[in-house]
């Protein structure tokens, strides 16, 4: 740790508790992460289509390659955090992320747009969302579901901000230039805080999570948890991918197809089908530190459990979205799932395994659910493409979010190596 960033920690931390600055790093980190999320790319589609003469479906493919290639790099990833530390981490991620959009910008043909694709995917929906979470974990115990609800915010404003202003410099400038802007704006957003202001842990400036001051030294060696090869010895392991697999498959649908599924099966205009991104990023402004204070005052399994209940009420809503009344009323239900679900991306991994080898863990977790979100809109997609009912199909998908409620409500729960070690601390 630079000498810089203890001089500002001093300062900061006589006026309140430090996590909270690490907490808006994080929240930065996850906005920033739009330059690889799939709700910014999409302005881009049509025109580098039209400009390079390849065809959207040849586009979509980059973007799934390149998109598995970043999920099965993850777990190598959170190695890395857990042996550097999640501040270098980003520090890199940041630079690499923001020559990805360079390369992004210069591409010309189907493979360098695959290799830019892959950059921005992996460093961004990626590992810049991965060390901002672990970051943000670090500093937090009782309050982590209220802090890492705050960082989910992030995503929500980037969801709300990447698209039109991405519109607007593909009208001004042109997409190649667009790509060039927003990766200095990667730089100079996260640069800065990250080099002066993010600490990796308490520990490392004498305190613990949510602020206790450590009385001895040896206080500083009880950082606890569970090997990635213990992890995934647990059950609770495969319950949590389990069912974060199908949040993570049928969200990313659900996203992908909205327009589709509300202009041509319930013929209401696409202007308004798109329209009703505003209503769930709303509500999810409202949820998100909701759902982070559900998680310090509740049982965890649980609120996953009512979480996965809400990704089954997504699906059915969507097929019964005959009118705008109800589209609206599926909007706002989506906008809670988005909520529970961003506030539980970084909280369950140190929940269930502890903080010691988190980064690995989350790693490897991720990178199901990343796989997850590559292939999420194929099952729909092929519905369409074959002639099947597409409504029928989306009401079937939702029995899988509903057996993982089912698991998590009756059979998630703390291993108890897990809980010798908390007794321990």
């Amino acid at each position: 740790m630079f000498s810089i960033n203890k001089q500002i920690y001093n300062k900061i931390g006589q006026k309140f508790f430090y996590g909270w600055t690490i907490a808006g790093i994080g929240s930065l980190g996850i906005f920033t992460s739009g330059a690889g999320q799939s709700h910014t790319f999409s302005p881009f589609i049509p025109v580098i289509s039209k400009d390079l003469q390849i065809s959207s479906t040849s586009i979509t493919t980059a973007y799934m390659i390149a998109t598995l290639f970043a999920a099965f790099l993850l777990p190598k990833v959170g190695k890395l955090v857990d042996k550097f530390g999640p501040r270098i981490v980003l520090i890199y991620t940041v630079i690499l992320l923001g020559i990805g959009c360079l390369i992004f910008g210069a591409a010309s043909n189907f493979l360098m747009l695959a290799v830019a694709f892959g950059f921005l995917r992996f460093f961004g929906q990626g590992t810049l969302m991965l060390g901002s979470a672990n970051i943000t974990t670090q500093w937090f115990d009782k309050k982590r579901g209220f802090a890492l609800g705050l960082m989910g915010l992030g995503f929500a404003l980037s969801m709300g901000i990447h698209p039109p202003i991405s519109d607007f410099l593909i009208t001004n400038y042109g997409w190649r230039y667009a790509w060039v802007i927003i990766g200095l704006s990667t730089w100079i957003l996260m640069l800065p805080p990250l080099i002066f202001l993010a600490i990796d842990k308490p520990e490392d400036v004498n305190e613990k999570p949510d602020g206790i001051k450590i009385e001895t030294i040896n206080e500083k060696t009880k950082i606890f948890g569970l090997s990635l090869n213990e992890a995934l010895k647990e059950k609770s392991f495969y319950i949590l991918s389990f069912s974060f697999f199908s949040i993570s498959t049928l969200v990313t649908a659900l996203h992908f197809f909205q327009v589709t599924i509300l202009n041509q099966y319930f013929n209401l205009p696409s202007q308004e089908a798109a329209a009703l991104f505003i209503p769930t990023i709303i509500t999810m402004i409202i949820f998100i530190p909701l759902a982070g204070k559900f998680l310090d005052q509740y049982k965890t399994h649980n609120v996953i459990g009512i979480s996965l209940l809400v990704t089954t009420a997504s699906l059915i809503s969507i097929s019964f979205a005959s009118n705008i009344t109800f589209a609206i009323i599926y909007s706002i239900i989506f906008g809670i799932n988005n909520a529970f679900n961003l506030a539980l991306f970084g909280y369950i991994w140190p929940r269930y395994f502890g903080r010691l080898h988190v980064g690995s863990i989350q790693g490897t977790g991720q990178m199901v659910l990343v796989v997850g979100a590559s292939i999420g809109a194929m099952p729909f997609a092929l519905a369409m493409d074959f002639g099947y009912d597409l409504l029928f199909t989306i009401r079937a998908s939702a029995l899988y979010p509903l057996l993982s409620a089912f698991l998590c409500f009756f059979f998630l729960r703390e291993s108890q190596k897990l809980t010798d070690m908390r007794n321990q601390k």
